[in-house]
């Protein structure tokens, strides 16, 4: 007797990925992750920046275009880039970011063999950088509210901070291992592996809050940012990120060819127990990540305008100072670098989260828009004031030359503090 059985399927479990859910601990962790490897290969230049000048014989000048240009190609694309995230899913514009960086470093190491081509492929990655940064940032903070939005920032801050401050060793580390090239390609593999975890992970609507009502809110133009204009507590922080940008990137981008100036001048250069140039700066970039996050705890308790006067103060003081110790031994110009970029880094969270808080609602995009924008031209203004005082002043081997590329700072520094100030009213910081 023949029995027949039903046909039966069989089909094995099909693992489905659930992306964290926006807010959460591991939603926060993703972005941040993202950020650090978007990151990576971005200050690559200035830590091979040496090697660089002399190989494509660049006078000073021509330097600070190189690591200037990618502020400037960051101020012409921020606006519209993060501006856009108030009206589409910040993950379209982030995977923009995180491709065009991604080209930038890969082609950075293939085809960039003198000014011109570098100067193309260095915009290109303010670009990338302009599309990841602040929609990251935004990704992060709009499903938060309070204190736990501000931890948020500090922790992308800091994130951001630590790749960045990595970026130098990494450099130095590739070019010892296979030369100068190898260094933007790890980079430029990096913000590819951050575009996949952008895709996987960034929701592809804009969230539901009541910021983004039509019908209560008025339609603004895509670049108007009068109404932030108007907001005075929103522009003293974007004040004093302005120049705290100006001075910060002017460090970052010229440390390392300064320490190696400075080692030069000895009769039998740096000590031995004094750590290379890519490697020290790497280690004062991390110690600034613990002073930023302390900044912004502190500032949370004392006032952020008390927390960031005393951190501008201190590094205008430092910037006056350090320059001239090209002169006097490697070991001091390495103290005062790593004094100097912790009283930088002091109040780096504080005035992005003071802007944050400081939003109107609906107008986050536009006001993290401009904040960057402005920050970022004084990020491209720092490293070419620099290479530009150098070549007035002998170049990077004169003394003269590095205390006036470096101690002009401290009049930009004192200056965004008075600005803001004044529109802060001088006391408790506004925001609060």
């Amino acid at each position: 007797m023949l029995f027949s059985l039903p046909a039966m399927r069989f089909s094995p479990p099909r693992a489905r990925f659930a992306p964290p859910r926006p807010g959460s601990g591991g939603y926060t962790a993703a972005i941040v992750a993202a950020q650090v490897l978007v990151q990576l290969g971005a200050f690559a230049l200035p830590a091979l920046l040496p090697g660089y000048i002399a190989r494509w014989s660049l006078s000073s000048t021509q330097a600070g275009w190189l690591l200037g240009i990618f502020f400037a190609a960051y101020v012409a694309a921020v606006p519209v880039l993060v501006a856009l995230t108030d009206r589409v899913p910040a993950r379209r514009v982030y995977l923009v970011g995180a491709g065009c960086t991604a080209l930038a470093h890969l082609g950075f190491a293939t085809v960039a063999d003198g000014f011109w081509p570098a100067l193309a492929l260095r915009a290109l990655a303010g670009v990338g950088w302009a599309g990841a940064y602040m929609p990251g940032l935004k990704a992060i903070a709009d499903p938060l509210e309070g204190a736990a939005q501000s931890r948020a920032v500090s922790w992308h801050a800091a994130g951001v901070g630590i790749s960045g401050a990595a970026s130098f060793a990494v450099a130095g580390l590739c070019e010892a291992l296979a030369g100068p090239e190898a260094a933007f390609l790890v980079g430029g593999l990096a913000a590819a592996l951050a575009f996949a975890v952008a895709a996987a992970v960034v929701p592809g609507a804009l969230p539901p809050r009541a910021d983004r009502d039509e019908a209560a809110l008025p339609r603004r133009a895509l670049l108007d940012f009068r109404p932030v204009l108007r907001n005075r507590r929103a522009m003293a922080w974007i004040a004093g990120y302005t120049v705290h940008t100006w001075e910060l990137a002017a460090l970052r981008t010229w440390a390392v060819t300064f320490l190696a100036a400075a080692a030069a001048r000895q009769d039998a250069g740096a000590p031995d127990w004094l750590p290379g140039p890519t490697a020290l700066f790497t280690l004062a970039g991390l110690a600034g990540i613990a002073v930023s996050v302390a900044g912004n705890e502190t500032a949370q308790r004392l006032g952020r305008v008390r927390v960031v006067s005393l951190a501008m103060g201190a590094a205008a003081a430092l910037s006056l100072a350090a320059g001239w110790t090209v002169a006097a031994s490697a070991g001091l110009a390495a103290l005062l670098v790593l004094l100097w970029n912790a009283a930088i880094y002091l109040d780096s969270s504080a005035l992005t989260a003071g802007t944050v808080q400081a939003a109107e609602p609906g107008l986050r995009g536009a006001t993290m828009g401009l904040h960057s924008m402005c920050g970022y031209a004084g990020g491209f203004l720092g490293p070419l004031g620099v290479g530009v005082a150098l070549d007035l002043a002998g170049g990077v081997q004169s003394v003269s030359g590095w205390g006036a590329g470096f101690g002009h700072l401290a009049l930009v520094t004192l200056a965004g503090l008075a600005v803001l100030r004044r529109l802060g009213g001088g006391g408790e910081a506004p925001g609060r």
